[in-house]
């Protein structure tokens, strides 16, 4: 092993390129800590360094027989480094952005959705509504729609308050026998 410390760049590089397993455990040794100093300082996550540096290292190998360096080993490998992180940083970029506007557009559709149903049923309530015999839906428009006490609507029409809760009482039975339980139950809960 004193044989491949003593070694140059160069001559670790062209044992590499013949499949030399120990050149290349030796260039991982002389330079892993550099390059993960270098990603654990821009990344500033150490999984995510290690992630990169090993990266780096799996197509050092894979790469061997391919692999024209013009510059130092040790500038080719940084600038590795940096596309590798510079990769990493717009793909997880991108991945965010993604979720981001996936989270937006599901609320958006549940929210028209949501719309939709509420603009149905509050329609169907009104057409309801309407078939009501007059007096009865103007008590009832009163205390559902203007937020009107039973003695303010009393006072209002000049009829007693006992007439006001059988006219509301009333209006209520007729809607949920025409609307079925589950819309009078939305219904006693919009007011």
């Amino acid at each position: 092993m004193t044989k491949y410390n003593a070694a140059t760049d160069t001559q670790l590089l062209d044992l590499l390129k013949s499949g030399n397993r120990c050149a290349y455990a030796e260039l991982y040794q002389r330079y892993f800590g550099i390059l993960y100093v270098h990603a654990r300082k821009r990344l500033k996550n150490t999984q995510e360094a290690e992630d990169v540096v090993q990266e780096i290292f799996v197509d050092l190998w894979s790469g061997a027989q391919s692999i024209n360096i013009h510059t130092s080993l040790s500038s080719y490998l940084i600038t590795c480094t940096r596309n590798k992180i510079l990769n990493l940083i717009s793909r997880t970029g991108f991945q965010e952005k993604y979720k981001i506007s996936l989270a937006v557009t599901e609320k958006f559709e549940s929210q028209t959705d949501h719309l939709v149903r509420a603009r149905q049923l509050s329609a169907l309530i009104a057409k309801e509504i309407e078939c009501l015999p007059p007096k009865m839906k103007r008590v009832f428009l009163m205390s559902r729609s203007e937020h009107l006490t039973y003695i303010e609507i009393a006072k209002d029409l000049n009829i007693t308050e006992q007439s006001v809760r059988s006219h509301v009482k009333n209006a209520l039975k007729v809607l949920r026998f025409r609307l079925g339980l589950f819309f009078y139950i939305v219904l006693y809960f919009i007011k």
